[in-house]
Parts: C-alpha cells; sequence; structure tokens
C-alpha cells in the first residue's frame, strides 16, 4: 500500500475548513488542517503541499504561503476572484496558483487531484433539480 499525499490546509473559518478537508480527501489525498499560527508548524511537517485560504483571520496567509515555501511544499491559494492584489501577492509569496473560492466549490476534487497530479476523481454532476426530473432520466418507481 502506498501512502497518500498529505496536504495541509491552512484555513480558519470552520465550515470552508472543513469543506477544504472534504475536497483534499475525495481528490485522493490525506487532509490536515491547521487553522492557527501554533498548529501551523505542525502542519507543515510531512506535509507535501499546501492549501492556504487568503481569508485567514488568525494569520497572515502571506506569512503561512511563505512557511510553506521554505519547508518546501508545493502551495495553491484560495480566496476571492475580484482580489486581484491578493491573488498576485500570493503567487509572489510562492503559490503555484490561486483559485478562486467558486472554483473549488464548483469542482474541488478534481482541480486539486489535477494540482496533486493524482487520478481526477469521478463525482456526479451537482444539480438542484432531482434527478428524476432531468431529460432523458429514468423516473423511479411508482411514478
Amino acid at each position: 500500500m502506498t501512502e497518500r499525499l498529505r496536504v495541509v490546509i491552512v484555513a480558519d473559518d470552520l465550515i470552508w475548513a472543513t469543506r477544504l478537508e472534504t475536497i483534499v480527501r475525495t481528490a485522493g489525498a490525506e487532509p490536515t488542517v491547521a487553522g492557527t499560527a501554533a498548529r501551523l508548524g505542525s502542519g507543515l511537517a510531512g506535509a507535501s503541499a499546501a492549501l492556504v485560504d487568503l481569508g485567514l483571520r488568525t494569520m497572515d496567509p502571506f506569512e503561512a504561503i511563505a512557511a510553506a515555501r521554505l519547508a518546501g511544499l508545493a502551495i495553491v491559494a484560495v480566496g476571492p476572484h475580484e482580489d486581484l492584489a491578493a491573488r498576485k501577492r500570493a503567487l509572489a509569496e510562492g503559490a503555484s496558483r490561486v483559485f478562486a473560492y467558486r472554483k473549488l466549490f464548483d469542482d474541488g476534487p478534481r482541480t486539486i487531484a489535477a494540482w496533486l497530479g493524482l487520478p481526477l476523481p469521478t463525482t456526479a454532476p451537482q444539480s438542484s433539480e432531482p434527478v428524476a426530473d432531468r431529460p432523458g432520466s429514468i423516473a423511479p418507481l411508482g411514478r
């Protein structure tokens, strides 16, 4: 059995950190959440990559990117698509890519798997329509 890549997730918003953790796991890697500066050092140890939320409130996201770069990790950042200054600064600090929140919300597992060089996971298309109401779908029994 081969060991899975470990990705440290640097995010302090509980809902978003949990979502990123699920995305990384579904992508085929092992997530570790480091939501505070105190946990960042131990999170970086043994990790292969870092996923840094630019909306961090408990620490400076650019310092987190710099720490991950110094640890030799591959880094991506995630943040608002309209904050061009933060996106440029994240790239300057060492992130190889900056994804918009919406990109990871819509297609996170496949996006992260591709970034990590892992096989792309197969995920069902997201839709708010019931399956039976989509064109070409089979209605459930009893309908």
